[in-house]
């Protein structure tokens, strides 16, 4: 049923234009930014606009009016006739169904839309998406007759996000109300049963996840279901097309700990429970086989006169004694013995230097998962080897939260390495058709890795720039987020198709990455609610709001 809601307006002032136009409606009609309206235009062609702006006026000349007309300014004063008073919507010209732009007439009707006219509008119609990946749906007309709200999946070409057309994804917002990690997994949910279900005996297009957790349990059993899931909830997900199972080809890597020093909040009889179902590992790093990845420990390091890269290239090419050594206690001594006063073991560094060293790899050294071997028997193993391992479709989850800063750097930039390595296929034992043609990594706290104050020396942040510019040619993704989009490296961010925009607050807004948002959609990201977020893509015509269901694995309270 058509629904008039205003007319448009045009005046001396502010006319008309192919890019947007005015219209006004009741003051009593609830509309909201991202709606979409419809009015018709020449030659039976219909022009569709999304709400940006709303704003309501009278026929009062001036604040100072509006005081006196008020007994000057009594409060309780009720006047005898109302202003006349209307609202007037600005709204941005994303189509027309016969491709005519040019400005829409003063005094044409504007309508709501119905479902079939947003997705046409939006470009979101899934018999014209290729490759169709759900991200969530669209809620329209809220506030107004259930006969006119609007609710539906909203779809996006994959190989926009995940490659080849474009890829990488950013999430932003702040902490706990943002659910940044929750959409993520929504997003790799869709994405593991698409690959799944529709492709799945396309060996030449295939896909597998790693995922690092950073906060307590958070990702620690994506296997099991979520028993809170309401009836809502799963006719959300049935709506999405999403069967409502968590991830299946789980498998997680936690640090290995000892009786004096544990590495995981995760339980003890939850970690054994994984062991004993063989889907857990526990990882090592062994001196003759990581010594190599020394650098990582000094990624958030600023080394301007280049004495630590000169230390690591001394001890990777095997000078000195250190060709002798087999074991991180060696290792340890050795440096020690370059610490000493009047140390001449090396002319060109300097006894202060290798101090320094020794002082940044000390602490890192006496956790536990810096081992003098590896037990297959005790499902004991080095990331690199089970990165080596991965398959399609298979999930693999590295436990970082508990390491320290430094920890979590050194455990992230081998597995990133271990990856681009796979997949420039330097692991001659790995055959190729084994190999996944695309690897997504999803991290959260980006900022630790690749902020604008992590050292541009860092080898990290050397890494992660890499993969934003070539990582979509060589089938690795990365989806990542962080509180603060203001804060990450801009060779990074700008890399990305796909930006999620949830709750944040009026200082970060105000910064220049939300130079080009319409300020209405601005101070809506500052009362997002949970399961909300703001969409950029390039396949959307607009900004889309969109919203998402709970997850669907095991939540810790």
């Amino acid at each position: 049923m058509k629904k008039i809601i205003g007319r448009v307006t045009a005046t001396e002032k502010q006319p008309t234009t192919i890019d947007e136009f005015n219209f006004w409606t009741s003051k009593d009609m609830i509309l909201n930014p991202f709606d979409v309206i419809k009015v018709n235009h020449i030659n039976n062609s219909i022009t569709f606009g999304v709400i940006e702006e709303i704003s309501h006026i009278t026929d009062t000349q001036s604040y100072l009016t509006s005081f006196i007309s008020n007994d000057f300014g009594d409060v309780e004063t009720q006047a005898n006739t109302q202003r006349i008073g209307m609202n007037y919507v600005k709204a941005k010209v994303i189509g027309n169904t016969k491709n005519i732009y040019i400005p829409v007439r003063n005094g044409e009707q504007v309508c709501f839309a119905n479902a079939e006219e947003i997705q046409e509008a939006l470009g979101l119609d899934k018999k014209n998406i290729k490759n169709p990946l759900v991200c969530g749906y669209l809620e329209m007309y809220e506030g107004v007759d259930e006969e006119v709200k609007v609710s539906l999946p909203v779809y996006f070409n994959s190989k926009f996000l995940i490659g080849p057309e474009g890829a990488h994804l950013n999430i932003s917002g702040i902490s706990g109300l943002a659910s940044k990690t929750s959409y993520a997994m929504f997003l790799l949910k869709s994405i593991q049963q698409y690959y799944m279900n529709i492709v799945e005996n396309d060996t030449k297009d295939d896909i597998a996840f790693v995922l690092f957790n950073v906060k307590g349990r958070d990702l620690l059993a994506i296997d099991e279901s979520n028993e809170d899931l309401t009836k809502s909830d799963k006719d959300k997900y049935k709506m999405l097309g999403l069967e409502c199972t968590p991830f299946s080809n789980v498998k997680y890597y936690y640090p290995y700990s000892d009786k004096n020093i544990s590495n995981t909040y995760a339980k003890e009889t939850d970690v054994q429970a994984q062991l004993d179902l063989e889907s857990a590992y526990k990882f090592k790093y062994i001196f003759e086989e990581d010594k190599e990845n020394l650098d990582l420990l000094f990624s958030n390091t600023e080394d301007p006169t280049q004495t630590m890269e000169s230390i690591i290239n001394y001890i990777i090419s095997e000078q000195g004694k250190f060709g002798d050594i087999r074991n991180w206690n060696g290792f340890k001594n050795e440096v020690s013995e370059h610490c000493k006063a009047g140390s001449k073991k090396d002319k060109e560094i300097t006894v202060s230097s290798w101090r320094k060293f020794k002082r940044i790899i000390s602490k890192a050294l006496n956790n536990p998962i810096f081992s003098q071997r590896v037990s297959e028997q005790d499902r004991e193993i080095r990331l690199q080897d089970a990165i080596k391992e991965i398959r399609k479709n298979e999930v693999c989850v590295v436990d970082i939260a508990k390491l320290d800063e430094g920890m979590q750097s050194f455990v992230f930039g081998d597995v990133i390495r271990a990856i681009y390595d796979l997949q420039l296929g330097q692991f001659d034992d790995v055959p190729e058709d084994k190999i996944p043609s695309k690897i997504i990594i999803f991290i959260d706290e980006l900022n630790k890795y690749s902020s604008k104050d992590v050292p541009k020396s860092s080898p990290i942040l050397r890494q992660i720039i890499d993969i934003s510019e070539r990582g979509r040619s060589l089938g690795i993704i990365l989806f990542s987020a962080e509180q603060f989009k203001s804060a990450i490296h801009d060779r990074v961010k700008g890399n990305c198709s796909t930006h999620a925009y949830g709750r944040t607050n009026a200082i970060e807004i105000s910064k220049n990455d939300y130079k080009y948002i319409p300020k209405v959609y601005k101070n809506m990201m500052t009362r997002l609610k949970q399961g909300e977020y703001i969409i950029q893509n390039p396949v959307f015509r607009s900004l889309l709001n969109i919203k998402f269901p709970k997850p669907l694995y095991k939540q810790f309270k």
